[in-house]
Protein backbone atom coordinates (compact mmCIF):
# COMPACT_ATOMS: atom_id res chain seq x y z
CA UNK A 1 0.00 0.00 0.00
CA UNK A 2 1.59 3.52 -0.96
CA UNK A 3 1.91 6.29 2.09
CA UNK A 4 -1.20 8.92 1.85
CA UNK A 5 -0.64 12.17 0.28
CA UNK A 6 1.21 15.06 1.75
CA UNK A 7 2.31 13.17 4.86
CA UNK A 8 5.58 11.62 6.21
CA UNK A 9 6.10 8.31 7.90
CA UNK A 10 7.26 8.54 11.37
CA UNK A 11 9.62 5.63 12.77
CA UNK A 12 7.78 2.35 13.05
CA UNK A 13 7.10 1.00 16.21
CA UNK A 14 6.03 -2.51 16.62
CA UNK A 15 5.24 -2.95 12.72
CA UNK A 16 2.70 0.07 13.11
CA UNK A 17 3.15 3.41 10.76
CA UNK A 18 2.17 6.56 11.95
CA UNK A 19 2.64 10.03 9.76
CA UNK A 20 3.02 13.24 10.04
CA UNK A 21 1.02 15.90 8.28
CA UNK A 22 1.72 19.72 8.45
CA UNK A 23 -0.53 22.37 7.00
CA UNK A 24 0.66 25.67 5.23
CA UNK A 25 1.15 28.34 8.04
CA UNK A 26 2.38 31.45 5.55
CA UNK A 27 5.24 33.43 7.60
CA UNK A 28 3.87 31.33 11.09
CA UNK A 29 1.21 33.82 11.62
CA UNK A 30 -2.14 32.10 12.03
CA UNK A 31 -5.77 32.84 13.03
CA UNK A 32 -7.72 32.10 15.86
CA UNK A 33 -9.50 30.03 14.36
CA UNK A 34 -7.19 28.15 11.94
CA UNK A 35 -5.54 27.17 15.77
CA UNK A 36 -8.52 25.51 16.82
CA UNK A 37 -9.53 23.77 13.50
CA UNK A 38 -5.52 22.38 13.81
CA UNK A 39 -5.82 21.50 17.49
CA UNK A 40 -9.58 20.09 16.88
CA UNK A 41 -8.27 17.78 13.89
CA UNK A 42 -5.27 16.69 16.44
CA UNK A 43 -7.79 15.91 19.46
CA UNK A 44 -10.00 13.82 16.98
CA UNK A 45 -7.74 11.61 15.21
CA UNK A 46 -5.54 11.30 18.66
CA UNK A 47 -2.53 13.52 17.18
CA UNK A 48 0.30 14.70 18.89
CA UNK A 49 0.91 18.80 17.96
CA UNK A 50 4.65 19.82 17.28
CA UNK A 51 5.70 23.55 16.55
CA UNK A 52 8.17 22.76 13.68
CA UNK A 53 10.73 24.85 12.89
CA UNK A 54 9.74 26.12 9.55
CA UNK A 55 7.23 28.20 11.60
CA UNK A 56 4.40 25.39 11.06
CA UNK A 57 2.49 23.02 13.10
CA UNK A 58 2.47 19.33 12.53
CA UNK A 59 -0.07 16.64 13.22
CA UNK A 60 1.92 13.62 14.32
CA UNK A 61 0.63 10.06 15.16
CA UNK A 62 -2.14 9.71 12.48
CA UNK A 63 -2.67 6.37 11.56
CA UNK A 64 -2.36 6.18 7.72
CA UNK A 65 -6.11 5.09 7.11
CA UNK A 66 -6.95 8.43 8.90
CA UNK A 67 -4.89 10.76 7.00
CA UNK A 68 -7.19 11.67 4.31
CA UNK A 69 -9.79 12.44 6.97
CA UNK A 70 -7.85 14.74 8.99
CA UNK A 71 -6.90 16.43 5.86
CA UNK A 72 -10.51 16.66 4.52
CA UNK A 73 -11.51 18.35 8.41
CA UNK A 74 -8.39 20.82 8.19
CA UNK A 75 -9.56 21.72 4.68
CA UNK A 76 -6.10 23.83 4.45
CA UNK A 77 -3.01 23.33 1.83
CA UNK A 78 -0.23 21.10 2.56
CA UNK A 79 2.69 23.04 3.81
CA UNK A 80 4.98 20.99 1.22
CA UNK A 81 3.92 19.75 -2.04
CA UNK A 82 7.15 18.00 -3.05
CA UNK A 83 10.89 17.26 -2.32
CA UNK A 84 11.54 19.20 -5.20
CA UNK A 85 9.87 22.66 -4.58
CA UNK A 86 10.14 25.36 -2.58
CA UNK A 87 9.77 24.17 1.29
CA UNK A 88 8.93 27.26 2.76
CA UNK A 89 9.43 30.87 3.42
CA UNK A 90 10.33 31.83 6.95
CA UNK A 91 9.68 35.80 8.05
CA UNK A 92 10.79 37.29 10.88
CA UNK A 93 7.71 39.52 12.86
CA UNK A 94 9.55 42.60 11.75
CA UNK A 95 6.45 45.14 11.76
CA UNK A 96 6.15 44.14 15.32
CA UNK A 97 10.09 44.45 16.22
CA UNK A 98 11.90 47.33 17.53
CA UNK A 99 15.34 45.97 15.76
CA UNK A 100 13.87 46.21 12.52
CA UNK A 101 15.73 48.20 9.86
CA UNK A 102 12.89 47.77 7.07
CA UNK A 103 9.49 46.29 6.95
CA UNK A 104 10.33 42.79 5.60
CA UNK A 105 7.01 41.18 6.36
CA UNK A 106 5.18 42.48 3.52
CA UNK A 107 8.20 41.33 1.04
CA UNK A 108 8.10 38.21 2.98
CA UNK A 109 4.13 37.44 2.51
CA UNK A 110 3.99 38.32 -0.76
CA UNK A 111 7.06 35.69 -1.89
CA UNK A 112 5.57 33.01 0.11
CA UNK A 113 3.04 33.48 -1.75
CA UNK A 114 4.37 33.43 -4.83
CA UNK A 115 6.85 31.01 -4.45
CA UNK A 116 4.44 28.78 -1.91
CA UNK A 117 4.97 25.05 -3.76
CA UNK A 118 6.91 26.01 -6.89
CA UNK A 119 9.37 23.49 -8.43
CA UNK A 120 12.82 23.65 -8.11
CA UNK A 121 15.92 20.67 -8.73
CA UNK A 122 15.36 20.54 -4.40
CA UNK A 123 14.02 21.63 -1.86
CA UNK A 124 14.26 25.09 -1.45
CA UNK A 125 14.57 27.80 1.65
CA UNK A 126 13.97 31.12 1.58
CA UNK A 127 14.47 33.04 4.77
CA UNK A 128 13.22 36.52 4.79
CA UNK A 129 14.53 38.95 7.86
CA UNK A 130 13.90 42.82 8.83
CA UNK A 131 17.85 43.27 10.27
CA UNK A 132 21.21 41.23 10.34
CA UNK A 133 20.03 39.49 13.54
CA UNK A 134 18.66 37.09 10.62
CA UNK A 135 15.97 35.36 13.08
CA UNK A 136 14.73 32.62 11.72
CA UNK A 137 17.96 31.48 11.36
CA UNK A 138 17.71 33.21 8.09
CA UNK A 139 21.53 32.09 7.05
CA UNK A 140 20.72 28.54 6.85
CA UNK A 141 18.63 29.24 4.31
CA UNK A 142 19.01 28.83 0.37
CA UNK A 143 17.83 32.09 0.10
CA UNK A 144 18.19 34.88 2.14
CA UNK A 145 17.20 38.45 2.23
CA UNK A 146 18.58 40.31 5.17
CA UNK A 147 17.82 44.52 6.06
CA UNK A 148 19.79 46.58 7.21
CA UNK A 149 19.00 50.65 7.44
CA UNK A 150 20.43 50.99 3.29
CA UNK A 151 18.12 48.36 2.23
CA UNK A 152 17.68 44.87 1.41
CA UNK A 153 21.05 41.90 1.15
CA UNK A 154 20.32 39.01 -0.46
CA UNK A 155 22.69 35.66 0.16
CA UNK A 156 22.42 32.02 -1.75
CA UNK A 157 22.93 28.83 -0.80
CA UNK A 158 23.16 28.32 3.09
CA UNK A 159 22.86 25.05 4.78
CA UNK A 160 22.66 23.94 8.16
CA UNK A 161 22.15 20.14 7.51
CA UNK A 162 25.03 17.24 6.94
CA UNK A 163 27.39 19.90 4.95
CA UNK A 164 26.66 23.30 6.93
CA UNK A 165 27.22 26.12 4.62
CA UNK A 166 27.39 30.07 4.96
CA UNK A 167 25.93 31.71 2.25
CA UNK A 168 27.21 33.98 -0.49
CA UNK A 169 26.38 37.77 -0.53
CA UNK A 170 25.04 38.52 -4.17
CA UNK A 171 23.51 42.13 -3.44
CA UNK A 172 22.95 44.71 -1.33
CA UNK A 173 21.31 48.16 -0.96
CA UNK A 174 18.38 46.50 -2.91
CA UNK A 175 14.72 48.31 -2.76
CA UNK A 176 11.56 46.43 -1.76
CA UNK A 177 11.14 45.80 -5.81
CA UNK A 178 14.65 45.09 -6.75
CA UNK A 179 14.88 42.72 -4.25
CA UNK A 180 11.64 40.91 -5.71
CA UNK A 181 13.24 41.06 -8.86
CA UNK A 182 16.55 39.48 -7.61
CA UNK A 183 15.19 36.54 -6.09
CA UNK A 184 13.42 35.79 -9.13
CA UNK A 185 16.44 35.85 -11.04
CA UNK A 186 18.20 33.94 -8.51
CA UNK A 187 15.34 31.40 -8.24
CA UNK A 188 14.95 30.95 -12.10
CA UNK A 189 19.08 30.76 -12.95
CA UNK A 190 19.43 28.01 -10.57
CA UNK A 191 15.80 26.09 -11.65
CA UNK A 192 17.46 26.64 -15.34
CA UNK A 193 21.22 25.67 -14.58
CA UNK A 194 21.24 23.59 -11.97
CA UNK A 195 20.57 19.45 -12.55
CA UNK A 196 17.73 17.29 -10.81
CA UNK A 197 19.09 17.05 -6.92
CA UNK A 198 21.42 20.00 -6.95
CA UNK A 199 21.22 22.03 -3.77
CA UNK A 200 21.74 25.76 -4.30
CA UNK A 201 24.84 26.07 -2.23
CA UNK A 202 26.67 22.76 -3.80
CA UNK A 203 25.35 23.84 -7.16
CA UNK A 204 27.53 27.65 -6.43
CA UNK A 205 30.40 25.44 -5.58
CA UNK A 206 30.47 23.54 -8.62
CA UNK A 207 30.02 26.20 -11.37
CA UNK A 208 31.85 29.17 -8.99
CA UNK A 209 30.43 32.40 -7.44
CA UNK A 210 31.66 34.41 -9.98
CA UNK A 211 29.68 32.44 -12.93
CA UNK A 212 26.75 32.09 -10.85
CA UNK A 213 26.38 35.72 -10.22
CA UNK A 214 26.80 36.93 -13.90
CA UNK A 215 24.14 34.62 -14.92
CA UNK A 216 22.01 36.11 -11.97
CA UNK A 217 22.56 39.53 -13.13
CA UNK A 218 21.82 38.45 -16.84
CA UNK A 219 18.82 37.50 -15.89
CA UNK A 220 18.21 40.46 -13.40
CA UNK A 221 19.14 42.79 -15.33
CA UNK A 222 16.89 41.37 -18.34
CA UNK A 223 13.74 41.53 -16.50
CA UNK A 224 11.03 44.05 -17.07
CA UNK A 225 9.93 45.87 -14.81
CA UNK A 226 6.09 46.52 -14.72
CA UNK A 227 5.11 49.75 -14.39
CA UNK A 228 3.14 50.96 -11.27
CA UNK A 229 -0.74 51.37 -13.07
CA UNK A 230 -0.67 47.91 -14.85
CA UNK A 231 0.69 46.38 -11.40
CA UNK A 232 -2.81 47.66 -9.79
CA UNK A 233 -4.66 46.29 -12.91
CA UNK A 234 -3.43 43.05 -12.88
CA UNK A 235 -4.49 43.28 -8.87
CA UNK A 236 -7.67 44.36 -9.18
CA UNK A 237 -8.21 41.40 -11.78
Amino acid sequence: MADPSFAVLQKVRNGKRTFGITPRIPGGFISPADMIKIANVAEKYKGQLKITSGQRITILGIRPEDVDLAWQDLDMDPGVKSPYSVKNVEICPAAFCKRAKQNSMKLGLRLEKKYYGRPAPNRTKIGVTGCLNACTSANSKDIVILADPEGYIVRVGGSAGFHPRLPDEIARGLSEEETERMVDAVFDYYCEAAELGDKLGPFVDRIGLDVFIQGVMEKYNNMITIPNNEKDEEEEI
